[in-house]
């Protein structure tokens, strides 16, 4: 029998950047199958040399938030340097249909998913049977039969469920707590001690803040950071740009003393002044965008491009179709205090960025393309295809306020060491030491941006000259590689 040679590939001359170490200089890089083999000056090997020189070479970006389940999302997220994109705030049941889905279809980017805490309430609560479907998942957020509190039984049953799923290899529990927000505070400390017992990291979207809503049963920072306090528990929170919206000073403040205190307390953040979600989600009701200082006019409907003109149309929208895709403008990019809200979110120490990145659709009801470059007319929000180039021209090139070193530790590094307890395998990501996964982005640094827009949100973002996943050219030259489907699945293995 012939033995298949391993696929070699020596990436000469560029500027390596290695968040693992600390590395940042001329070097080169020999991939061999799906690992790292070396990194130094003068490699020499049997390989397919590609010239980098002039271009920035580190690992591969992983997104800890990305509810883009389909071929051609993770196609734009490749092109915006992402490796491994992995959908942990909302997450999917049953988490082995997930898998089994995305495995049957193929992905050009690895991917996984956390236990669904929205899903299994659901299913408890309200006897809706989750079938492992983003569009499912997005009709069912403005149902109020199950953001109700619990009765013990129910706790117990929907707990029990979560724990099946960590067994199943769910990277976590993902807790939507701001679409259940009047819902008791106990059941949120018990997901805290259930997540502690297994081992694995909780990704919550917070509940409203009291400065929004002084009736609120707990504020949403406050909340997590208490829970992470009490049980030990490692709890991320998610897009704290868009639930922290003009009380982004205090929320970080907050974090930054309960992790001073030893709480395991991590942040995300992404570099829009809008969200996205399903219109029928709690905090879109018109009372409450009242309390946020929004007025309907701030919701965009995805499908149409309507922009709501009263309350009176809200409701109607959210009572006819609540699970229909729409943005909700938080923050006034264009004003200069707005945007440096957002600029101070990103730039909270040890914050990762992550994107939200949202489906893909297309108004012939297409959620799925394998063209490639994608249809015109497809509908998404535009940090699905530029988050990460987005923030690299804020952060790097227009402000200076990182070093490209800093970039791979938020963008790379750091996102994967959330993950090293729950999924061992999360160990050979976001770095690029001999023996780490060969999953690889080179950028052109003097032009990497974004420019996806609210318009036109599927264009790619322009700087990614070369994206190896597992050593599979995934963007070779600048060009997508429409035969690449290497991804593969990031699985847990809770204690």
């Amino acid at each position: 029998m012939t033995r298949r040679r391993r696929v070699r590939t020596l990436l000469r001359g560029g500027r390596v950047v290695d968040p693992g170490t600390g590395f940042d200089g001329v070097a080169d890089v020999l991939l061999s199958g799906g690992t790292i083999e070396a990194v130094g000056a003068g490699l020499t090997a049997e390989a397919t040399e590609v010239d980098v020189s002039g271009l920035v070479v580190g690992p591969g970006f992983v997104d800890l938030h990305s509810h883009v389940h389909s071929v051609a999302g993770q196609r734009l997220q490749a092109m915006d340097g992402v490796t491994t994109a992995l959908d942990l705030e909302a997450g999917l049941m049953p988490v082995e249909r997930a898998y089994a889905e995305a495995a049957a279809a193929g992905r050009p980017l690895h991917y996984g998913f956390s236990a669904s805490w929205g899903a299994a309430r659901a299913q408890v609560l309200a006897g809706i049977e989750p079938d492992a479907n983003i569009d499912s998942g997005l009709a069912v957020l403005g149902n109020p039969a199950w953001q109700r509190s619990s009765t013990p039984t129910e706790l117990a049953a929907w707990l029990s469920l979560l724990d099946t799923e960590l067994t199943a290899g769910a990277l976590g529990i993902g807790v939507l707590m701001g679409y259940a927000p009047q819902s008791a505070p106990a059941e949120f400390l018990a997901v805290a001690h259930l997540a502690a017992k297994a081992g694995v990291p909780t990704y919550t979207h917070v509940r409203e803040l009291v400065e929004v809503d002084p009736a609120i049963p707990v504020d949403g920072s406050e909340e997590i950071v208490a829970a992470a306090g009490e049980t030990g528990a490692a709890m991320h929170h998610c897009h704290v740009n868009s639930t922290s919206g003009h009380h982004i000073d205090r929320v970080l403040a907050t974090l930054d003393d309960a992790r001073r205190a030893g709480s395991r307390v991590t942040v995300e953040a992404y570099p829009y002044g809008a969200g996205s979600t399903a219109v029928g989600a709690a905090f879109i009701e018109p009372e409450r965008l009242r309390l946020k200082g929004l007025r309907p006019s701030s919701v965009v409907i995805l499908e149409t491009g309507e922009r709501v003109r009263d309350e009176g149309r809200l409701r109607q929208l959210r009572r006819d179709d609540p699970g229909a895709p729409c943005l909700l403008e938080f923050l006034d990019e264009g004003n200069p205090r707005e945007r440096a809200l957002l600029h101070r979110a990103l730039a909270f120490p040890d914050a990762v960025v992550a994107s939200d990145a949202m489906p893909v659709s297309w108004p012939d009801g297409r959620s799925e393309s394998t063209e490639w470059p994608l249809p015109p007319g497809g509908r998404t929000h535009p940090r699905t295809a530029g988050t990460f180039a987005k923030t690299l021209r804020l952060m790097v090139r227009e402000t200076h306020a990182w070093s490209w070193l800093e970039a791979f530790r938020r963008c790379s590094y750091l996102p994967s060491r959330l993950l090293d307890d729950v999924a061992p395998a999360a160990r050979g990501k976001g770095h690029l030491g001999a023996g780490a996964d060969a999953d690889i982005v080179v950028l052109d640094p003097d032009r990497v941006t974004d420019t996806a827009t609210y318009a036109d949100p599927t264009r790619p973002s322009q700087g990614v000259r070369h994206l190896y996943v597992s050593g599979t050219p995934v963007v070779s030259d600048g060009t997508l590689n429409t035969e690449a489907l290497p991804g593969k699945p990031l699985r847990g293995e809770p204690r």
